[in-house]
């Protein structure tokens, strides 16, 4: 069965972006440096990696901040990506993986479900996504690199969630020298 898999970098107290961060911009003032271990030999030894996902979810901010480096093709070609946005930009986007999904959190998560078939689907970017499908009830997991860097402010991940406490199961915890990767299921019920 398709997993939703909420995937995010946290410094150690809890912040997924700097304080300042822009789209198209650096994190700045350590936020980059909640990425890093994605560039290094680290990537290899992640739980469920990012390009084995059926489909990827974003917010439109991370799309604009990304788009340079991925490209039309997305991060993980011929991946589909499905945009959360208010609008979706002007323009053709010709053979672009990318979907824009203007409707909400629910319809993004259901068309990145079908197209996913049997594989998961990664909800990637910024802590507002990741908490809307959060209160929503969508996310079956959540996977968390957490990089051992205090940025004291910034934008936390785990606020704004609209409901009750969200029971977690430890599924596996990976350590490397430059980021915990830790596992975890919803629990339902």
């Amino acid at each position: 069965m398709t997993a939703v898999v909420l995937d995010v970098n946290l410094s150690l107290d809890g912040f997924a972006a700097a304080p300042g961060s822009r789209p198209g911009q650096p994190l700045g003032d350590g936020g980059d440096r909640l990425r890093e271990w994605a560039m290094g030999p680290e990537v290899g030894r992640t739980p469920k990696p990012a390009a084995s996902a059926g489909a990827l979810i974003c917010g439109r901010r991370t799309y604009e901040t990304s788009l340079p480096e991925w490209g039309a093709g997305g991060p993980h070609s011929p991946t589909p990506v499905f945009v959360v946005t208010h609008t979706a930009p002007d323009g053709p986007r010709g053979d672009s993986v990318y979907t824009f999904v203007t409707d909400g959190v629910r319809p993004a998560v259901e068309r990145a479900r079908a197209a996913a078939g049997d594989r998961d689907v990664r909800i990637m970017g910024g802590p507002a996504l990741g908490q809307q499908c959060l209160a929503a009830g969508l996310v079956d997991e959540i996977l968390v690199h957490l990089v051992p860097w205090l940025l004291t402010a910034g934008t936390p991940m785990f606020e704004n969630l609209g409901r009750g406490p969200v029971g977690l199961e430890v599924v596996e915890v990976v350590d490397t020298p430059a980021v915990t990767h830790l596992h975890y299921r919803v629990v339902r019920g």
